[in-house]
């Protein structure tokens, strides 16, 4: 059983004591000198140590006390007014840090001397960021300073920011502070502080790790509150509006995570494990989380947070490189994999070479059992503690399999998927009604397009599911691709109006796992054929320019499993005739004025009709899924990047390698006219992708009640017959020209009303011979660039924002990478 230290120093113990007394004392003296800060209207000397001692020798304050203390209009107030004063008071915070890393604060004193100073830079950061007079301010060096600032002769005219960082470093690996002392006393020499070698100090066994030491909750708070501040310098993006081009590095991130850094890889290698080894359960005693508090989940929040922000893409770096997924054959061993050098990011560089599998495996297992944590049933309520930080989990994923492929590999080579899975679909499924977690939903969809573009994800997707996870849809048995497609409809037709300008990319995720389904549900398949149905009505069609795609990408879908998994999908060819009319009806969809006209008159002002769907009984146990509480805070987003920029396409061959298509600017014309029933199936599939390219940036991306963003534009004639032209039927033609008279045949003969009975006819029924040459399969693959970078930036900051509430870091300072909005 692992060991639990609560140490008892004398010291804390003592300062416990007087701290009843002290602290009220303590909390006036440090408000007092703050008043002396905001009042002083001369310049204090750097070398009054009296005067700046009160802030951090003298006191004993909390994070919070720092926080209620030091008001932010006085922080403005003394940036304003008295520049000198405060530049002096970062200045000595900085330098008492430094020297708290050069001594490895042996006393009890000099760690709370330490926390004093990090707390109180924490609270002032912000302020500097907000003015862009400021940002430099500690990327520049102080004259005559840096000389008693800096431990090594090299480090002569360091910049502030550098010293801060390396400090923190240093701090995060110290022994008795942060890490536990391998020797009996502590080191008492400067010398045997900086020879430590932190590797043999990582703070939790995991990759590259294997001892895993004593749990102690002082080194946990200490951690945190350090990794609070590093958050902090890392937040200057926030102040920065966003911009397409995603060439500005974080100096900050980017000097921290370079080789200036001793500790770059026991940190990040630190961070990582304390991630992935937590396990919120416990020891399983329910309710334990209500007796005491978990330092440690505190430590993970901030550990994740870190790990998410100073994992960037680098522009044009070997990064980059980790992007080309490549068939797992011809994938290079982990030293041949990077560039000379690899990323200059240590971080992005060390996650993107790991690649032992039990190392793989233990992220891989680590992920799953936090993500899987809130949807854990116990027959006590609220017995077992509820992790609040999937969103960053996601994130961190989404990171994993974006910078290396081999991980990627590794979590699609078995099942082990669907454990990342179903609490991804769980969130998609839960959030779908409430606005403050669109960009929740938008992550799921991100990490589903991406694996939907490898072969092995479809192929998982069979796997029958048994869990009964509650969850607000229709009970059904079936498997794990049953379960996508539930969800996905359900979030079409009962999400809010924001997420239409996700409903591409679903449908995309759908058209990629389509070739590999063997068996869809009739559940399933019905909801299928209901998006169909929605999406064909001539008023929908007309009322926007790219409405048609979504038509397009469900007849690939039928396409897909016709020509490739006919035998097992006898549901789906039952959904198809049963909903024939649906497929005659879009072959004779009227393109002339008039009839586009009164199409449009009839338009619907509610989303997709409910109706035809039949809702069974939603699982046991389950919530219905709500929208925001009133009043909740939520952050802006950037706008959702076509599904044309995020994916490259690519042809799969006859021997399943994948072979990527050249990427056409200009709209390929088809003099062709399709036959009545459309173009031939593989021709359309290309042809419309080019029109996608086309009318994708023709219009904004609202879709079904937009009003407003179609104003400028209307459906004709021509364009109605441009696209009409290429509708994919004529494989679901051929299949009903061939089926339909079969199955009447069979009912009159028999006088056949029973379902199963046609099912069954179905199910041995074959089309060999009778359909179109198949297609070619094509897959969508997603492919990184400069938009989504700049979209997850904001979503990652905004995240971190909202989470960091206890203190309020960011709370009322001036944020330009997105806007706080009430909802």
């Amino acid at each position: 059983m692992r060991q639990i230290v609560l140490p008892v120093d004398p010291g804390r113990q003592q300062v416990a004591g007087d701290r009843k007394m002290g602290n009220a004392d303590s909390k006036l003296n440090f408000r007092k000198a703050v008043v002396q800060l905001t009042t002083k209207t001369q310049p204090v000397e750097a070398s009054d140590d009296v005067f700046w001692d009160q802030f951090w020798v003298d006191s004993f304050t909390t994070v919070q006390d720092v926080f209620a203390l030091v008001p932010a209009a006085e922080i403005r107030a003394v940036r304003e007014e008295s520049p000198s004063n405060l530049a002096t008071l970062c200045y000595k915070a900085v330098e008492r840090l430094v020297r708290g890393a050069d001594s490895g604060c042996p006393s009890e004193k000099e760690r709370q001397t330490v926390l004093n100073c990090t707390r109180l830079l924490t609270r002032i950061l912000p302020y500097i960021f907000e003015d862009a007079d400021w940002r430099g301010f500690f990327w520049s060096t102080i004259p005559g300073r840096a000389g008693h600032l800096d431990h090594d002769a090299d480090d002569e005219g360091r910049p502030l920011a550098e010293s801060l960082l390396l400090a923190i470093a240093d701090l995060l690996f110290c022994p008795d502070f942060t890490i536990q002392s391998h020797k009996k006393n502590s080191p008492d020499t400067a010398d045997d502080i900086r020879a430590i070698d932190s590797c043999e100090y990582i703070w939790e066994a995991g990759v590259g790790f294997a001892q895993a030491p004593p749990l102690n909750y002082l080194h946990d708070l200490n951690r945190t509150e350090l990794l609070k501040l590093l958050l902090t310098c890392f937040s200057e993006a926030m102040y920065l509006p966003p911009s397409p081009e995603n060439k500005v590095l974080n100096p900050w991130i980017s000097f921290f995570c370079s080789t200036e850094n001793r500790h770059a890889l026991p940190l990040f290698t630190s961070l990582l494990n304390v991630v992935c080894a937590y396990d919120p359960v416990g020891y399983g005693i329910p309710y334990n989380h209500l007796l005491f508090s978990d330092y440690r989940e505190q430590l993970v929040e901030q550990a994740v947070q870190i790990l998410i922000v100073t994992l960037e893409h680098e522009a044009g770096s070997a990064a980059s490189a980790a992007l080309q997924a490549l068939d797992p054959s011809t994938s290079p061993s982990a030293e041949e994999e990077q560039e000379p050098g690899g990323p200059d990011n240590l971080f992005v560089n060390y996650l993107s070479r790991i690649h032992r599998e039990e190392d793989l495996s233990f992220v891989l297992k680590g992920l799953a059992r936090l993500l899987n944590n809130p949807l854990i049933q116990t027959y006590l309520p609220r017995s077992t503690k509820k992790i609040q930080f999937h969103q960053e989990l996601l994130i961190l994923f989404w990171k994993f399999c974006d910078f290396n492929k081999k991980f990627l590999f590794f979590v699609l080579k078995s099942s082990d998927v669907l454990d990342m899975l179903v609490p991804i679909l769980f969130y998609l499924n839960d959030a779908r009604a409430d606005q403050s977690r669109l960009g929740l939903m938008h992550i799921g969809v991100f990490i589903l397009l991406l694996l939907s573009g490898e072969r092995n994800f479809g192929v998982r997707l069979n796997k029958p599911y048994a869990l009964r996870v509650p969850m607000d849809i229709p009970v059904f048995t079936g498997t794990h691709a049953d379960l996508l497609i539930v969800i996905f409809h359900k979030i079409i037709s009962s999400g809010h109006q924001r997420l239409q300008p996700l409903f591409d990319c679903l449908l995309t995720i759908i058209v990629n796992i389509s070739p590999y389904l063997k068996s869809l549900s009739m559940v399933a398949a019905n909801k299928l054929l209901h998006l169909l149905e929605a999406f064909s009505t001539p008023w929908f069609l007309f009322s926007s320019p790219q409405n048609h795609h979504l038509v397009f990408f469900l007849l690939e879908v039928c396409n897909n499993i016709i020509q490739y998994q006919f035998d097992g999908n006898f549901n789906l060819v039952y959904a198809i005739i049963r909903k024939r009319s649906v497929f005659h009806q879009l072959a004779n969809l009227p393109s002339d004025t008039a009839s586009i006209q009164r199409a449009l008159q009839k338009k619907k002002r509610t989303g997709i009709s409910r109706t035809n769907s039949v809702e069974n009984e939603s699982m046991e146990g389950s919530r219905p899924a709500v929208p925001a509480e009133p009043g909740t805070l939520k952050a802006s987003l950037e706008a959702t990047p076509g599904i044309d920029k995020i994916t490259e396409k690519s042809q799969v061959s006859q021997d399943g390698t994948m072979v990527t298509l050249p990427h056409s600017d200009s709209p390929h014309t088809s003099t062709k006219s399709g036959i009545a029933a459309g173009a031939s199936d593989s021709e359309s599939n290309s042809e419309r992708d080019h029109e996608v390219n086309r009318t994708q940036s023709e219009s904004a991306r609202s879709r079904l009640s937009s009003v407003s963003s179609t104003a400028a534009w209307s459906a004709n004639s021509d364009w109605v017959s441009s696209w009409k032209a290429k509708l994919p039927l004529q494989t679901i033609m051929r299949l009903l020209q061939v089926l339909v008279p079969q199955v009447e045949k069979i009912c009159i003969d028999k006088g056949l009303t029973d379902e199963s009975e046609i099912l069954k006819f179905l199910q041995h029924g074959t089309l060999v011979g009778l359909l179109p040459v198949p297609h070619p399969i094509l897959i969508r693959k997603y492919q990184a660039n400069a938009g989504t970078a700049m979209w997850f930036r904001t979503y990652i900051w905004g995240v971190i924002y909202l989470r960091n509430v206890d203190p309020p870091i960011w709370y009322d300072t001036d944020i330009r990478l997105f806007e706080i909005q009430r909802i």
